[in-house]
């Protein structure tokens, strides 16, 4: 059943008294979780007439695979991702084994309840891998899989032992899924196996082709171990005999469709004459001689009889997987969609149900008590025995864990020195080499770019700590002097990926739960070219959707980026760090901003239960530091240290000049040319205060969650949040400037907030190359296009009295 040479199992083989009993678990897991589906979509009250669904065939596809894994296969320490479609027979295993309450199997899909897809953070039951954006969870145990690898190499023990993925065979459609097989980084992982729910379906049809040959040869090439669960034992028994070897030939020729068409054939003589019909005679006598010893009423279970829901043969080969050490492996199990029910092999019961007859028939044929349909086992049955056992071998012992850094640990200062004129990406290196000198805080720190390490400004941290690998490299340069030393040995802390924007942030997100997934702490920090945040923001949205705790820094960004052009130059990435959920987006001015900015993210992921991730978008662009000179001595560094984290802060005030006022809030790396702009609306008499707006989000999230807390409470004081702060209320009728290297509307929303006019300037087409001062003139945001959007905000608000 391996494409490769059998390897020998240290598992026993399954006898047929545990074949038989694991069989009965299989049974009790298909009917609960066909009547979860059906439950929530026929009986259960429908408030508002929505469609539920909920996937009767894809979670019967993977039945034995589940039966195997969970009350056989797997042991304490294991960490499993499920594919999103299975997620009713993955509850209905958790629910056997005593780690789901009774009353949330009237819940699939209810709020609150039982979710669409497998989510550890918003199911009862624990999951270990988020799924539901197809290909992502298939992935996301392989970079977990890494993490706990340089744990075990750093830190000597790990809660964590195999990282398993069980993943429909159309996910392997997606391009991350094959970004992550081809990665360097992974080579070597011998606790990664892959189960491919081979059913030959999709969502909307029967695959074409036969594709198998091909996926696997792909898996081969790049390095990992391939095997197979094609053929159940009775299926395998006939090819073996005589002129067995033509019905191997017929079955592995034929087509997807085909094959999906004659395991629906339910009349056997049928079946027969469509499958020896073929043009040469010979083969097609053999084909008749293969199966002349079936009876018809037998000959379509023969035909579908596949190793994916053949328990002895699947665990044979998973044994088989285990045992490999040096490379991930795959298994191809070959199952059949809709296994066991009445719609199985339908080429569109991807979304089917069973109506209410069908499912007193499968109940009858199941053995279900129809006094007790969510009955578990007996203690003393034969399934319940089974249960028992998994239940104990699946127990993690609890292991104090006191590998969890505090935030009490991190200093309160790096004291990284910058020169006088630096940019903020120049400063994040400078500060990241600064962290190395803290042991306790270096040691939980790993840093990770797509192949930017250099460029982005990590050299400093790599000089000091190295770059990882699982095994030494050689190092052929040993004897001539170096400015980077690039010696990956598994004592680095550095990880360097291919360029793949979606590995990097699926590595990240897995390394930000490390401590919930291995038992050791890690502050994982990755650099990326801003603008291709956006090629990496499924996989962003996946890790913050699973609670991950990460930093990441995207740089260079904006048209300030100006000699690389358009394709380099990101506008809409501030917008991102607004919108999504459990993600803070700062974007500093000067170094001393980046360093307390980095010190509070590393806080921020400390905080397991309440903590978020951060992301700092930096740049190139040089700026003068002394600028920052006068609000520290104005309002000093620990005041400003919290208004900097808090989202910003009044860098001039004009507060007492006279005259018309106006408010400049400027985005990060603007503030010389709205410092600029101030400068020369001040010689016109107008008193323009900048605010440098370190964070936009924070300024967002603070006033949307006061509106939320008086929409509830009426009674509850009003508030802005920060913004009280920067705008003093003798200034809440002034008009508004915003300007930002990004897109305008990102700073948009100030204006209503004291319900002023605002004139939002921004980089709103797509960029090219050229200077710095042509590109700000042509997208409109150096000093004269702030001046005069002073002029025509306080035209407005002139017009509007």
């Amino acid at each position: 059943m391996s494409l490769n040479a059998p390897i020998a199992s240290e598992i026993p083989a399954l006898t047929e008294e545990e074949a038989a009993a694991l069989l009965e678990v299989e049974k009790r897991m298909l009917w609960i979780s066909t009547q979860m589906i059906h439950h929530a979509n026929n009986i259960r009250p429908n408030v508002d007439g929505s469609k539920v669904g909920g996937h009767q065939a894809s979670s019967a596809s993977v039945s034995t695979i589940l039966a195997a894994l969970y009350f056989h296969f797997l042991r304490a320490g294991d960490r499993v991702s499920i594919k999103p479609h299975a997620s009713p027979i993955y509850h209905a295993a958790q629910y056997l084994l005593g780690n789901l309450d009774r009353k949330y199997l009237t819940t699939l899909r209810e709020f609150k309840g039982l979710q669409s897809y497998p989510s550890r953070t918003k199911d009862p039951d624990p999951v270990d891998f988020s799924t539901g954006s197809v290909g992502l969870g298939a992935v996301a145990p392989v970079f977990a899989a890494l993490a706990s690898r340089y744990n075990e190499l750093h830190f000597g023990e790990v809660t964590s032992s195999r990282f398993v993925a069980l993943i429909g065979d159309a996910e392997l459609d997606e391009g991350n899924v094959w970004e992550t097989v081809a990665e360097e980084a992974i080579r070597g992982l011998g606790n990664v196996i892959w189960i491919v729910d081979l059913n030959r379906q999709s969502l909307d049809r029967v695959i074409p082709g036969v594709r198998a040959a091909h996926l696997k040869a792909l898996f081969a090439g790049a390095g990992w171990r391939v095997f197979e669960a094609k053929y159940g034992s009775r299926l395998a028994a006939a090819m073996n005999g005589p002129h067995g070897a033509a019905l191997r030939r017929r079955i592995d020729e034929a087509s997807n469709e085909e094959y999906q068409s004659l395991i629906r054939v339910t009349d056997g003589a049928e079946l027969r004459r469509r499958l020896t019909a073929v043009a040469d005679a010979k083969y097609r006598r053999s084909l008749v001689e293969s199966v002349k010893h079936v009876p018809d009423d037998q000959l379509r279970d023969l035909v579908a009889n596949l190793g994916g829901h053949d328990l002895p043969g699947l665990i044979e080969v998973l044994d088989q997987a285990d045992a490999v050490e040096d490379a991930p492996a795959v298994v191809f199990a070959y199952t059949i969609k809709g296994y066991g029910l009445p719609i199985a092999g339908d080429p569109l019961n991807h979304s089917q149900l069973l109506s209410q007859k069908q499912m007193d028939v499968l109940q009858e044929e199941l053995g279900i008590d129809p006094d007790d349909i969510w009955a578990r086992f007996p203690e003393d049955s034969v399934g319940g025995r089974v249960v028992q056992s998994a239940v104990e071998r699946l127990q993690e012992t609890p292991i104090e864990r006191n590998t969890l850094l505090s935030a009490d640990a991190l200093p309160a200062s790096l004291d990284t020195r910058h020169p006088v004129s630096t940019s903020t990406q120049e400063a994040l290196g400078r500060c990241l080499a600064r962290v190395a000198d803290f042991e306790a805080v270096r040691n939980r720190v790993v840093t990770m770019s797509p192949d930017v390490a250099t460029s982005t400004h990590l050299s400093g941290w790599i000089n000091k700590v190295g770059v990882f690998a699982q095994e030494p490299a050689a190092d052929y340069e040993a004897a001539g002097p170096k400015m980077l030393k690039w010696n990956p040995d598994p004592s680095g802390r550095h990880i360097e990926l291919g360029i793949s924007e979606m590995n990097l942030f699926m590595a990240l997100g897995q390394f930000g739960l490390s401590y919930e997934l291995t038992g050791q702490h890690l502050i994982p920090v990755g650099t990326v070219y801003d603008p291709f945040v956006c090629r990496g923001l499924d996989a962003l949205i996946y890790s913050l959707y699973g609670g991950a705790r990460m930093i990441f820094a995207g740089t260079p960004a904006g048209v300030s980026l100006s000699p690389e052009g358009g394709a380099h130059q990101s506008t809409i990435t501030p917008s991102i760090g607004i919108e999504l959920p459990d993600l803070v987006l700062y974007e500093p001015a000067f170094a001393r901003e980046v360093e307390w900015l980095l010190l509070e993210a590393m806080r921020q992921c400390c905080d397991r239960a309440h903590g978020r991730s951060t992301y700092l978008r930096l740049s190139t662009k040089p700026i003068d530091q002394n600028l920052l000179d006068e609000p520290l001595a104005r309002i000093g560094e620990l005041e400003l240290r919290r208004q900097v984290i808090a989202g910003g802060y009044r860098l001039v005030d004009r507060a007492g000049s006279g005259g018309e006022t106006v408010n400049i809030f400027t985005g990060g790396i603007m503030a010389p040319e709205a410092i600029r702009a101030s400068e020369m609306l001040l010689d016109e008499g107008i008193a323009a205060n900048v605010i440098n707006t370190t964070s936009v989000d924070r300024l967002y999230t603070d006033l949307r969650s006061a509106r939320q807390g008086q929409l509830r409470d009426a009674g509850s004081p009003l508030s802005m949040g920060h913004i009280e702060t920067l705008i003093p209320r003798a200034e809440r009728r002034a008009p508004i400037v915003s300007v930002l290297d990004g897109a305008s509307h990102a700073m948009s929303f100030l204006g209503g907030v004291f319900g002023v006019p605002i004139v939002p300037l921004g980089v709103d087409q797509f960029g090219q190359s050229g200077s710095r001062d042509d590109l700000y003139h042509y997208v409109g945001i150096d000093a004269d296009a702030i001046v005069n959007a002073a002029m025509l905000a306080l035209d407005l608000a002139a017009d509007r009295d």
